[in-house]
């Protein structure tokens, strides 16, 4: 049992929070200490109290999740979980924002067990523990029937702050989370008035408490140092069940520092010596050593931790009741959890997937198809159904408030996410990263460049996100060029780690959508055409598992080849098509569909070598907008039959002439560069 938290313990317990911090961030000679000096009593007082987690178990799927949103105060999230027994050594925070650590400048999942989100730009992680909060409201729905023994019913917490609020993804997500009651959101908003370049209200004057009660959120106001009054209010919060709820607290950044207490300067920058001598003699704290954990702070905080696994333990056995109970139920969480899939799936999605359409209706009838094959899948668009992109799936239901009150708001799995493109892509992050469903969302691909903090922050943690984007190039047409995408396409094909799939037919779109539930490990965006295109009419020896490979041969030609076309999406049919044209003038052309470059180039030198030897023979990477991303296999004096200017309005035929997109352009424009 943990020893008594006596006022006196407890201030050295804050102290301890607020010194670790300001000694690694003297010794690393950067980061943030002022807010983890302000936040130490308030942030002690929910770890303590409120959240529920077993820290020798990180993953625990029933554990509350705690999200740091103003992720510049790592040090404050870095001295709780050394404090409460997670696997974060002492030697880790002496080694603060050092190569290789597990304490890096902000959190960064992954990197450091006990973290939940890597929050870096601000706003990012408000909007990810909304998703946290849809996705337990979702599973306590669809699996634990609302039964508070089951699963989902865990909370979700934070530390917000005011550059969190300024940004707009926090705006979105604050309306999205408002919108559908998920009262288990917590936030606690550090409001401490300070900015980088100076107070608050050089820029910031808003009343953030009648801006989230308009928002429908729960809200409360709080003295960050008023011990009772945080405890109350928490209390509150957690017991307000349709509603987010967020609690306003004042706090004083560098809270006890004499030399930069409520000034900006606290926020960015190691106190140095005379200041970190005059905040530890004004609150009785030692001069030495640097980074001192009292062993009374931390006896209380490792039998807090060992209490709380003890609470974990009977938590499970509640589960396990349930599970007993529910068999059923509990079987579909534990597959949805393992994530499992049919064997045969790319065969189930590619059976009657030919004939002509655009690939956007294909993606429609795949994710039908996976709404009964893989019922753990949950997604939608920003307000954009109707163009398939994604679309409402029949016989799912929807999520809000249309579809009931309580558990019967989160029993279906199209989610409206309103114009939010924002933050849907972060809190399509924040489900993937609850572990539970594997979500999905989607809008117009020229509007990606609205979700592309969020799609960078889902390759950075490797999140089972899945983008969907329609409308992927010059032949959007009327709309003109402010929706035709011309470089978005080798701006995503550049982020490390995310897989770019533009399927070329029905067939391809079946292939990307069973490689990315059955074997991708990290996020997946497909891009979808408009308009339609035909079936390629592919060799006697092709194999589904081709596509899965990013690369396979349409079209060979008897005899080696005098050029070789690599084609994505519904370029691949132009290319077929001016390969026969080519073929009428004595020009043998090779044409490669490529659904997937970073697939592609993951299977080295041999396989791209048996598709584009580096034997002299040209290539020619056709795609409508910059094709740049071809280069690499091209070569510096290769061909990318590609767009470098912007789109214009006009009918998809008129584009296509204009832009030389027909067969009879190509044609010409690779006998050209073969001179």
């Amino acid at each position: 049992m943990a020893p008594e938290l006596t006022s006196d313990l407890r201030e050295q317990a804050e102290n301890t929070i607020r010194f670790l911090a300001v000694d690694a961030v003297e010794s690393a000679n950067s980061g943030h200490p002022g807010a983890p000096m302000g936040l130490a009593r308030p942030a002690l007082l929910l770890w303590d109290k409120h959240l529920q987690f077993d820290s020798s178990d990180p993953d625990w799927p029933l554990r509350d999740r705690f999200v740091l949103s103003a992720g510049h105060a790592s040090m404050l999230l870095y001295s709780l979980l050394h404090l409460f027994d997670y696997d974060l050594t002492h030697e880790d925070i002496a080694e603060f924002r050092q190569l290789g650590s597990k304490t890096p400048g902000h959190p960064e999942f992954g990197d450091t067990p006990g973290v939940e989100v890597t929050t870096g730009p601000l706003g990012q992680g408000f909007a990810h523990g909304v998703g946290m909060a849809l996705a337990g409201k979702l599973a306590a729905s669809q699996f634990g029937g609302g039964d508070a023994d089951g699963p989902g019913s865990h909370m979700v917490y934070g530390i917000v702050s005011d550059g969190d609020l300024m940004e707009g993804i926090a705006y979105e997500a604050a309306s999205f989370a408002g919108h559908l009651g998920l009262g288990n959101l917590v936030y606690l908003y550090d409001d401490n008035k300070i900015t980088i370049d100076g107070p608050t209200s050089v820029a910031f004057s808003e009343d953030p408490v009648a801006r989230f009660e308009a928002a429908g959120w729960h809200v409360q106001s709080a003295q960050g140092e008023d011990l009772e009054g945080l405890d109350r209010a928490i209390t509150a919060a957690r017991e307000e069940t349709s509603k987010p709820s967020i609690i306003v607290m004042q706090t004083k950044i560098g809270h006890g520092a004499p030399t930069v207490e409520g000034k900006s300067k606290a926020h960015g920058a190691a106190l140095g010596a005379e200041g970190i001598a005059a905040a530890k003699n004004n609150l009785g704290w030692p001069l030495e050593p640097a980074l001192l954990v009292p062993d009374e702070v931390r006896a209380y905080c490792s039998a807090r931790a060992a209490e709380k696994r003890a609470v974990r333990a009977e938590r499970d056995a509640r589960f396990e009741r349930w599970a007993s109970a529910n068999a059923g139920s509990a079987a579909a969480y534990a597959d949805a959890r393992a994530r499992k899939a049919p064997a045969d799936l790319i065969e189930q999605l590619a059976e009657g997937a030919e004939g002509a359409n655009a690939t956007r209706n294909h993606s429609k009838a795949m994710l039908q198809k996976l709404s009964e094959l893989v019922p753990y899948m949950v997604g939608g668009s920003a307000d954009l159904a109707g163009s398939a992109a994604p679309p409402i799936l029949s016989g799912t239901g929807v999520v809000g408030p249309a579809a009931g009150a309580g558990a019967d708001a989160f029993a279906g799995r199209n989610i409206h996410f309103g114009i939010r493109e924002h933050a849907m892509g972060a809190i399509t992050n924040g489900m993937a990263l609850d572990g539970t469903f594997l979500p999905y969302s989607g809008t117009f691909l020229i509007f990606s460049d609205y979700m592309r903090p969020a799609i960078r922050l889902s390759a950075l943690m490797g999140l089972r996100s899945i983008f969907v984007f329609t409308h992927d190039s010059i032949f959007v047409g009327e709309d003109g060029p402010t929706h035709q995408p011309i470089e978005q396409l080798d701006s995503l094909r550049a982020i490390p780690r995310l897989k770019v799939f533009r399927p070329a037919d029905g067939v391809e779109t079946a292939a990307a959508y069973a490689w990315i539930v059955q074997q991708a490990d990290g996020p997946v965006m497909l891009s979808l055409s408009r308009q339609k295109v035909e079936d390629l009419e592919r060799p006697a020896s092709f194999s589904l598992s081709d596509i899965e490979r990013g690369a396979y041969t349409v079209v060979e030609p008897e005899g080696k080849p005098d050029v070789i076309l690599l084609a994505t999406g519904t370029e691949v049919r132009l290319a077929c098509d001016a390969s026969a044209k080519l073929a009428s003038s004595g020009i043998a052309a090779r044409v490669v569909s490529v659904p997937c470059l970073e697939l592609f180039e993951a299977q080295g030198d041999d396989f791209i070598e048996s598709l584009v030897p580096d034997d002299g023979t040209p290539a020619v990477a056709v795609e409508a907008g910059r094709g740049e991303s071809f280069r690499r296999l091209v070569g510096r004096k290769g061909l990318i039959y590609g767009i470098d200017r912007f789109g214009a309005s006009a009918p998809q035929a008129a584009l296509a002439t204009e832009f030389g997109y027909t067969p009879d352009a190509l044609s010409e424009r690779v006998q050209k560069f073969l001179g």
